[in-house]
């Protein structure tokens, strides 16, 4: 009598499942997947360009796993609210590290990846993050997105010498720096700093203001006062936006060629609402900008997909969570080659990241992946781009960027 009835419940499941189109591994329980952990910020500073970023990269793992994932493996995305809070992100770094498939992080903290750092060979975990070159010099388990912020900071002073000799001024310019008061505002100075120095231009001391400062004018006027003829700015989308808004109404942007790093003024957030302001400003970037954005069919298609909203209303940073997903769709394809699902964990995906040397994988959205085992950069390559008449567009062709980071005496 039992074994009628247990037979008829298996027919019964059976019959159930091909109804509703269920997969035998999904009926045992068993689907094949694998965890993005995005600890990010959605509500802090960083939450204007964070929010659309991770936007990009969700909607990217929701496109690859509608056509089946890598090999029948899904990703499944899971945004954090860190609130670029360093206790927040440890604490939902500890609640997901010991399930879910969890075997890439992204860290949108140069603090939190380095306070995390020491648990990532413990689990054998991978970790993605924008540019701390701490990671390039001292080479383990954290990949940048694309280039450290040395080699970026670098490229800029390349462009900067290049163009007061195209100017005819004499001597050597003068070059003020200003970020953040935090990891992530010093960083690109460490080696940056020496490069400054190496090619022969005068570098002023430093200006850091408190991360969600509201008026600029105290730090940008001390550069200006000590004979700035360029000033680059190291920040995230509106804050570089902001002082140089408060640099114009100085009449400081009338001398002073003002610069950013590649997470200065987006099309869709700063450009939009100061156009006006930011007229002229230069910046690097080892992914394409601007108006490139928005003629690639990859974000712009995903974007109409996804979040139903005409491409005019898509910030452009939206496209760099595609670029930053797309690596790890790729390193998923070869650890899977080499391993197979079963034996597939963070080792796999680390000893895939270092595989990835030279491929094409970014559909346009960049250069050449950079990742070996000799480089935890993305990329290697940048483009200089420039605000005009509320757009950006490339001044540049691509070049290989300075390795300003290993410059700099790390102890």
């Amino acid at each position: 009598m039992r074994d009628k009835k247990g037979i008829l419940v298996f027919i019964t499941v059976f019959l159930l499942s091909l109804a509703l189109g269920f997969t035998p591994d999904l009926v045992t329980g068993e689907e094949k997947y694998v965890t993005f952990l995005c600890l990010s910020d959605y509500t802090g500073p960083l939450a204007g360009l964070a929010s659309p970023m991770d936007m990009g990269a969700d909607d990217y793992f929701s496109d690859l796993n509608a056509r089946g994932g890598v090999q029948g493996v899904k990703v499944k995305f899971i945004g954090v609210d860190t609130r670029y809070d360093l206790a927040r992100a440890v604490s939902a770094f500890k609640r997901y590290r010991k399930g879910y498939n969890l075997l890439v992080i992204n860290g949108i903290s140069t603090g939190l990846v380095k306070t995390i750092s020491p648990f990532l060979d413990m689990d054998k975990l991978v970790m993605i993050t924008p540019g701390a070159g701490e990671a390039q010099v001292r080479r383990g388990r954290i990949f940048l997105w694309g280039l450290a912020y040395q080699n970026a900071f670098a490229a800029s002073i390349d462009w900067m010498a290049e163009n007061w000799k195209k100017r005819g001024k004499p001597g050597k310019p003068v070059v003020g720096y200003m970020g953040w008061d935090n990891p992530m505002g010093r960083e690109a100075i460490l080696g940056g700093k020496e490069y400054a120095e190496k090619i022969g231009v005068e570098f002023l001391q430093p200006e850091y203001y408190p991360p969600g400062s509201l008026k600029h004018d105290v730090w940008v006027n001390r550069l200006a006062k000590g004979g700035a003829n360029y000033i680059y700015l190291s920040g995230v989308d509106p804050a570089s936006t902001n002082v140089i808004r408060d640099a114009y109404a100085l009449g400081l942007t009338k001398n002073i060629q003002m610069l950013t790093d590649f997470y200065g003024p987006d099309m869709g957030v700063g450009v939009k609402a100061h156009s006006k302001e930011l007229e002229g400003t230069i910046f690097p970037d080892y992914r394409i900008r601007g108006e490139e954005i928005y003629k690639h069919p990859l974000p712009t298609q995903l974007w109409k997909n996804y979040r139903k909203k005409p491409v005019s209303e898509m910030p452009e940073i939206y496209a760099l969570g595609i670029f930053w997903a797309l690596p790890v769709e790729a390193a998923l394809k070869v650890a899977l080659n080499e391993v197979g699902y079963d034996k597939l964990d963070g080792e796999a995906i680390y000893q895939a990241y270092q595989k990835l040397t030279g491929m094409d994988i970014f559909q346009g959205l960049g250069n050449r992946c950079a990742y070996s085992p000799n480089s935890r950069q993305g990329a290697n390559m940048v483009k200089l781009y420039k605000v005009t008449k509320g757009k950006t567009i490339s001044i540049t062709d691509w070049r290989v960027a300075p390795h300003a980071v290993s410059l700099y005496n790390w102890k």
